[in-house]
């Protein structure tokens, strides 16, 4: 008869290893005492806020306002809006100037906007000033064959603006004219009467001793120059009209 086998016997397990020590502290060196703060100096004072100025409110006033805009060369000039003519027209005349302000300093940012009869006298509209692509929708130029009578021109970074339109008719012989510039509280009217085109009287009345302000003057062949002054000396005579 076969004996039983006897299993194999355990394997202790490893004794446990001891953590280390705790780290003594570093001993206090003797005779070492305590650093004192910053002793105050003798005599020393604490030092005072800034003195107020006689004469001058402790509570600060407003702001002193200042005009910054409106800036009228962004998005309302049209492409060829002083082209008022049709192209080739051999009767077209230029009418140019310059817009001053009261120090008589060129104004750059202002817009003119003109108005005027056919030379046959007819006021009746015509499309033309204002083309949009259909796809895109944005401004196309004239279609270059229709008078329209009306013009859209901004000033330059010297002020000066040209317009080319055709002559306007002897029982009107003015541009009607609105401007925007920057500081006016609102636009003003006024019209640029063509020298020789038989006005004069009109004028005289309209204007009086003033009426030189109104007058585009010959320069040239189909030349014509016509400045705005805003304010001051040779201030233009400006019109209102009733609602």
């Amino acid at each position: 008869m076969t004996a039983p086998i006897p299993g194999p016997a355990p394997v202790p397990g490893p004794a446990p290893v001891p953590g280390p020590a705790s780290a003594p502290g570093p001993a206090s060196v003797p005779g070492s005492a305590s650093v004192p703060g910053p002793a105050s100096v003798p005599g020393s004072a604490s030092v005072p806020g800034p003195a107020s100025v006689p004469g001058v409110a402790s509570t600060p006033g407003p702001t002193p306002s200042q005009t910054v805009g409106p800036f009228y060369g962004y998005a309302l000039p049209f492409p060829g809006g002083g082209e008022v003519a049709p192209s080739g027209d051999a009767t077209a005349i230029t009418v140019h100037g310059y817009v001053y302000d009261g120090a008589g300093e060129p104004v750059p940012d202002a817009l003119l906007e003109f108005w005027q009869a056919a030379p046959d006298g007819s006021l009746v509209p015509r499309p033309g000033s204002w083309r949009r692509d259909p796809a895109s929708g944005a401004f196309l130029a004239r279609d270059g064959l229709d008078f329209t009578g009306f013009g859209r021109v901004p000033t330059g970074a010297d002020g000066h603006w040209t317009l080319r339109t055709l002559p306007p008719p002897p029982t009107a012989p003015y541009l009607s004219i609105c401007l925007f510039a920057r500081g006016l509280s609102g636009h003003l009217f006024t019209r640029a009467y063509v020298e020789g085109l038989g006005g004069e009287r009109e004028l005289k009345g309209l204007a009086g001793d003033r009426a030189e302000t109104l007058l585009a003057r010959r320069e040239g062949a189909g030349v014509f120059r016509f400045d705005v002054r805003l304010q001051g000396e040779g201030e233009t005579v400006f019109l209102s009209f009733d609602r």
